[in-house]
Order: C-alpha cells, then structure tokens, then sequence
C-alpha cells in the first residue's frame, strides 16, 4: 500500500509536552518491552527507549498510543554486507509484524511527520507480514508511533513486532522487505551483483555466518519472493547462530535465502558463503568459488593487507 505522510496529529502535540511524568515509563529491559493498554490512562501517551540492536515489542489490548525511541549501541564500525568497511553512521531499521498482529497501526514520526508503515491488518490471510524497513541519519530524531484502533472488543487484539537495527545496510534486506529510502531497482541490483575482491574480504571479517559448503538444492518460497539455497557445509567458520547442525563436523546443512530475481540455480564445486541473519534467517551476501577467495585471501595475506585472519581455513 502507498505510504502516505500525516501531519503529526494536533492532538497528541500538547499531550508530549503536558504529559504526567507517571503515565510514562521506559522499559527495564534494554531490548524488549511487553505492556498492556488496560493499565493506560484515557488519551495517554507512553514512553518507551529501548537499547538494543534487536528486540521486540508486544502490546496487549491497545489503548492510547505508545512513542517507542530506538537507539541502539552498535560497533562504531558497523557495515553491513558488500560493505567498504567504511561506517557513514547511517543506521537502518526494520520491524516484522507478527503475524497475529491486530488493534494499533505504526507509523514513523520523522520531523514533526508521520508515516504510515503498518496497518491494522499488515497482511492478507496466509501471507507472513511484509517487514518494513528506514534509515536514520547521523543526529536525525526519529521514533516509531504506535497508535491503538478503536474497538468495543480490545480482548483479542495484539499488536506484537519484532525490531532489528544494523549500521550501514545500505542494500535491501530480503525480498519481504521494503524501505523508505532505498529504491527496489537499484537494491536488487546492489544485492545481485559478485562482490569484488575489497568486498569478500570485508564479507568474511564482518559476515553474520561464513561457511564452506556445496549447493545440494535451490527451491523458491513464493511467500518471500526468495531462492531458498540449501547448503551441505564442509566447514563451518562462523555462524551467529545455530543455522547449520547436524551429527558430525562434515554433516552439516543449512539453508541461505536470496533475492528470487537473483536467479540463483544449482552449481558443483565448493562455495564460501556468508550473509547476515535477518529475523533468525540466513540472507546470502558475498558467495565465491571456493577456489577464488582462497587466491584473493593469499596475495591479500603476502601484501600485508587482509582485514582479519580466517581460523583454521
């Protein structure tokens, strides 16, 4: 749906400035916050920080309205996949509804304005929520407004969404994602592409996951617009998480998802795959040829200019 900027509402401007310090309350927990709106006073405004780089928020039976501020410690070098190694500062966000997510609708208070980025209802019946995702430059004051729906029935509404926050992810995310300031054409360009020499080298230092593996299947999941790859892992470097298990060092699988307009199919020989976890899914980044990092790692290693050592490559 077409995103359209509100005039911050007349109404909800003096209850910022006039609020009760005792209807407001920051959350305890530095990365999520849980709350209902049944302990809200009539027209009040509560105010939430959270701290991290992930997290989420659930909201029983909404009432009112929530100003969730999100500022979150991230490594002064952050980049994110293809990066330069160069941090401008940029931070980009982005949040997933749950799929149950009913009673409020967000949107991105940038400015004295308001966008829309979620509905009530964030998605037809069968389809995951599409995730929604904007950049915040250095110094800019941006906070996300949750404002509740009215209903006679607020028992069964939930409005629940999980957060991400990276530095410098200046490509799109997934192909459920969609971004306020990044054109799709030229982000799945920027995202399709090989990545050069600079970039792999980068891509191993600063990858979610870094993997030596063999392409064993390439499947599409019409949900996500996305080429699910699935990956027999001879050797696993890194891994943010438990992506790739199995019973043994040298039986272990996973599955990386890519754009779908990518057209990633089947190939023999050995791969090095890294990428980002985005919402506990792997998300393909930089992926040579086995082959190929290995030469672009040794004459990086004899000049003196590899970024980090990979362990037991």
């Amino acid at each position: 749906s077409k995103m359209l900027p509100l005039r911050l509402c007349a109404l909800w401007i003096p209850l910022f400035s006039v609020l009760d310090p005792a209807l407001s309350s920051y959350s305890e927990d530095q990365c999520s916050w849980r709350g209902s709106g049944l302990s809200q006073q009539p027209g009040s405004v509560e105010q939430i920080s959270l701290h991290c780089a992930e997290g989420a928020l659930v909201w029983l039976y909404p009432k009112g309205a929530l100003r969730l501020s999100l500022s979150p410690r991230l490594p002064s070098g952050a980049v994110g996949p293809g990066g330069s190694g160069r941090s401008s500062g940029q931070i980009t966000a982005c949040i997933k509804p749950a799929e149950s997510f009913r009673g409020a609708q967000i949107y991105l208070e940038r400015d004295g304005l308001l966008e829309l980025l979620v509905g009530e209802r964030p998605g037809p019946p069968g389809r995951p929520p599409r995730v929604r995702c904007f950049s915040r430059q250095p110094g800019e004051k941006v906070a996300l407004f949750l404002q509740a729906t009215p209903h006679q029935d607020i028992s069964r509404r939930i409005a629940s969404f999980r957060y991400e926050l990276r530095g410098d992810w200046n490509a799109l995310l997934a192909p459920d994602s969609s971004t306020t300031t990044t054109s799709t054409s030229s982000s799945s360009e920027a995202a399709c592409r090989p990545c050069n020499d600079t970039e792999i080298l980068m891509a191993v230092c600063t990858s979610d996951f870094v993997v030596r593996g063999n392409i064993r299947s390439v499947r599409t999941d019409g949900d996500l617009w996305a080429s699910v790859i699935g990956v027999s892992a001879s050797r696993v470097y890194r891994q943010k998480y438990a992506l790739f298990s199995g019973p043994g060092r040298l039986a272990q699988s996973g599955e990386i998802r890519t754009l779908l307009r990518c057209g990633v199919k089947p190939g023999s020989g050995s791969f090095l795959f890294t990428g980002r976890v985005h919402f506990g899914e792997a998300w393909l980044g930089c992926a040579p040829r086995y082959k190929d990092f290995r030469r672009v790692y040794e004459e990086a290693r004899e000049a003196r200019q590899i970024p980090c050592e990979l362990a037991g490559n």
